[in-house]
């Protein structure tokens, strides 16, 4: 007779293990280590942001070179530093970032400012009246309006008021330039200005009109005599271009000795145009230049790669002095710990300040400022995480687990990084990970105090940039107000993201929510 039981198969069950709120199946596959990690860093979120922000600002320091390029970013340009950012597409577009300047003028300087534009538009010997070059390409002032006490508050292009410049070229690239002239439909060369008692600086190549004593613009008269010129919109200047004895406008003088065939030609230029020459475009500048005339962005992004590179190596370094030290003192303690402990004492009631300045001092001439506070940062910077690895080595050695490992026989080097250090590894990468942000900041302080310079043409760091703004800050605050956040940034995010990772590779939380 057939039982009236039931008979259970094995679908019928479902096996779960530990307690029921986990519901984690016996057949599925038990989460790793690092999956595990995963999950409890994606439930901080402010964890999460600001690895989100350290991913943003490496990227900006890794790809903005390459937008900028090499040639542009390394190369300084006097002509153009301490200038606001300019995007000529986004001046032309939405007439922002155009590179503009607001500043209040007298009446000559308001001259002179208006003077670079008619210069540029008019024919060599037909000058224009001033009202003619407002809505001219190469008119610097955009507007200006009289503020009641005879000076006229003055918005203009920083990047056009340079104006007109002196160079001294080869003969080849003065037939370069008149060719790119034809090309272009552009001028860049104009005519020299004449030596006399109207010129009143004979270096500065943008007085190409009639001036006396402190730059008043005057018209001569028929007589030898001048009359004074009063500024209104329909003021028409007085060229003093240099002539031949033939009267014709002198467009270059010979220059650096040789023969007609291979002397220097020294020439006047529109620097606009021959800075379009040079490097085949506009000039456009992110976030302006710097105190230097470097691409300021370019020099940003270079400086955050060199902290980033720096705080990096010097965190990876230490990451594996300290866990070595720190695990051998902690595992095998007595006399080993207490020598490792009185070196430690020693090394670390130094200045760090006076470790980086002897190192600067007595390395730097064998190696480079780089390497020199390299291994100042090495010499004492492993002491924190080793205090932290031997505090941990000795809570979990003395464990139940650990001790049931040694009774099997299980090595010293097993017992070591099989069974305790998995336990201090969210400690050390804490300890790693800050690290960081602290060698960005003593590296921000060195640079500022003038201790070391990381800073070249090719690159600079963060200290750097905020060492070369200090002076002007206030004039230029862009300068220093930057790099000041990326640092803000940096030390912050990198602070955070530490915190996350120490509660991520926390062996007691694991499998928590």
């Amino acid at each position: 007779m057939e039982s009236d039981l039931y008979k259970f198969e094995n679908n019928d069950f479902e096996f779960f293990s530990g307690n029921k709120e986990s519901l984690t199946p016996l057949n599925e596959k038990k989460l790793s280590f690092l999956k595990d990690a995963l999950i409890r860093f994606k439930k901080n979120k402010a964890s999460v942001i600001a690895f989100i922000i350290i991913i943003f600002i490496t990227l900006f320091a890794l790809i903005m070179p390459f937008v900028i390029g090499k040639q542009k970013g390394t190369i300084m340009n006097s002509y153009y530093s301490k200038k606001p950012a300019r995007i000529e597409f986004m001046n032309n577009a939405f007439g922002i970032l155009g590179g503009y300047k607001k500043e209040t003028k007298n009446e000559r300087s308001l001259v002179f400012e208006l003077s670079k534009g008619v210069g540029a538009l008019s024919s060599d010997d037909n000058i224009l009246p001033i009202k003619e070059s407002f809505d001219y390409k190469y008119q610097p002032v955009k507007k200006y309006k009289l503020n009641g006490s005879n000076l006229y508050d003055t918005t203009y292009d920083s990047y056009l008021s340079v104006g007109f410049i002196y160079v001294s070229v080869e003969q080849e690239t003065y037939h370069e330039i008149k060719k790119w002239e034809e090309e272009h439909n552009e001028k860049i060369i104009y005519p020299m200005i004449n030596d006399n008692n109207y010129c009143f600086d004979i270096n500065d190549a943008n007085y190409w009109y009639k001036t006396v004593d402190k730059a008043y613009p005057v018209k001569t008269n028929s007589d030898g005599s001048y009359s004074m010129l009063d500024f209104n919109n329909t003021m028409i200047l007085e060229e003093n271009y240099m002539k031949d004895e033939n009267n014709n406008l002198v467009y270059y003088l010979y220059d650096s000795g040789g023969s007609e065939n291979n002397a220097l030609y020294k020439i006047r230029v529109l620097y606009y145009n021959y800075y379009r020459f040079i490097y085949g475009k506009s000039p456009n500048y992110i976030l302006g230049t710097d105190s230097q005339g470097y691409d300021f962005a370019y020099r940003l992004a270079t400086g955050i790669r060199l902290s980033l590179i720096l705080s990096f190596l010097v965190s990876l370094i230490n990451l594996f002095i300290g866990t070595f030290v720190g695990a051998i003192a902690g595992f095998y303690g007595g006399k080993i710990d207490l020598i490792i402990e009185r070196v430690k004492d020693i090394l670390g009631n130094i200045p760090f300040i006076v470790v980086a300045t002897l190192f600067m001092l007595h390395l730097k001439d064998k190696v480079n400022d780089f390497v020199s506070i390299l291994f100042a940062f090495i010499l004492t910077g492993w002491i924190s995480i080793s205090s932290r690895v031997r505090t941990q080595f000795y809570r979990f050695k003395k464990e139940e687990y650990v001790m049931a490992s040694k009774t099997l026989g299980a090595k010293n080097s097993r017992l070591i990084w099989k069974h305790i250090f998995p336990n201090a590894l969210g400690t050390i990468i804490t300890s790693s990970v800050l690290i960081i942000p602290s060698v960005i900041f003593s590296e921000s302080m060195l640079s500022f105090l003038g201790i070391i310079n990381l800073g070249s043409s090719e690159s600079t760091s963060l200290g750097s940039l905020l060492a070369d703004a200090h002076g002007i800050w206030t004039i230029y605050p862009h300068l220093i107000i930057l790099p000041s956040i990326f640092i803000s940034l940096l030390m912050i995010s990198f602070n955070l993201f530490g915190n996350g990772l120490r509660d991520a590779f926390n062996p007691a939380l694991r499998g928590s929510e």
